[in-house]
């Protein structure tokens, strides 16, 4: 069944209407990790993808892929508030060399999305890749059912459910709130209503969306990093370069590491901690399968 069917199903209240989040959980028993180092946005993001197998082995021919970057604030790619536009064009590229029939990205921004597509470079960089670039419309809102631990409904556009594949694209970045925002928290992107009430148990919160949309792939841009005033910045000083792309399909071992490139015990993280008690990923570096290249 394809992704979007499968989604849709839960929409109209199938017989997975009562499921946990447990059964959206990655294969924990050996995770797959790739974190490549070097001074191309580009070039270490084609790397990441080479090694874990292609991105045929995430994408088939003829697929409907949603692209998933953070794309929140009115920034410039140096200002570290956005993914990396490099980081997009690449991935959008690679999709459509493995057979994607069409690739859309979009985001829900903090700030007004025709400001933020802009500036952040991303709408130009992922149309020059061939990608279709929409902005949010509320009249695509729908109302769904995630079946998660604390969110049991809430509205998502409609072009997250209506995809075969989604690559979720987050920043990593520090976070008033929550210390650091990753790949988990960039879901929240793919929501409409007030989304500050989620803020009220944002751990459990983005568990229940990591949960819901389950990505086949996570690419974690860490070519700049905004180290403080997060998650907006502001100022080139709040921005650090670290050229590193981290890539992989277990979620919370991809925040776990996001995690470290601020100093942080993932374990300290409630969210992430909370995720591995719940059988959702590893978080604990030494014992992940992790292939490091620098390039």
């Amino acid at each position: 069944m394809k992704r979007r069917d499968f989604l849709k199903n839960i929409a109209v209240g199938s017989v997975l209407l009562n499921v946990s989040p447990s059964l959206f959980s990655q294969d924990t028993s050996n995770p797959e990790l790739a974190q490549v180092q070097g001074e191309s946005p580009s070039a270490i993001t084609k790397e990441v993808i080479q090694i874990l197998g292609g991105m045929n082995r995430f994408v088939s021919k003829g697929d409907k892929v949603l692209v998933k970057p953070n794309i929140g604030w009115d920034r410039t790619p140096e200002q570290a508030a956005c993914t990396n536009p490099d980081v997009v064009k690449t991935l959008v590229e690679l999709c459509f060399n493995a057979g994607a029939k069409e690739v859309i990205v979009i985001d829900h921004p903090c700030n007004p999305a025709r400001r933020t597509y802009i500036r952040s470079g991303i709408q130009n960089a992922a149309k020059d890749a061939g990608a279709k670039v929409l902005f949010p419309n509320d009249h695509k809102l729908k109302n769904m059912e995630l079946n998660g631990q604390i969110l049991k409904e809430w509205d998502v556009y409609s072009d997250f459910v209506e995809v075969d594949k989604i690559i979720n694209v987050p920043i990593a970045k520090t976070h008033s709130l929550c210390r650091v925002t990753l790949g988990m928290k960039n879901w929240l992107g793919a929501l409409g209503g007030n989304r500050n009430q989620l803020h009220q148990n944002i751990d459990l919160s983005i568990l229940d969306l990591a949960a819901f949309f389950k990505p086949v792939l996570t690419v974690l841009d860490g070519y700049r990093i905004l180290t403080r005033n997060g998650p907006q910045g502001g100022r080139l000083s709040d921005a650090k370069l670290h050229k590193t792309i981290v890539a992989g399909t277990d979620y919370a071992a991809i925040d776990a590491i996001g995690a470290t490139f601020f100093g942080i015990d993932p374990k300290e993280l409630p969210f992430l901690k909370i995720a591995y008690e719940n059988g959702i990923g590893e978080i604990d570096p030494e014992k992940m399968k992790i292939e490091k290249r620098t390039i």
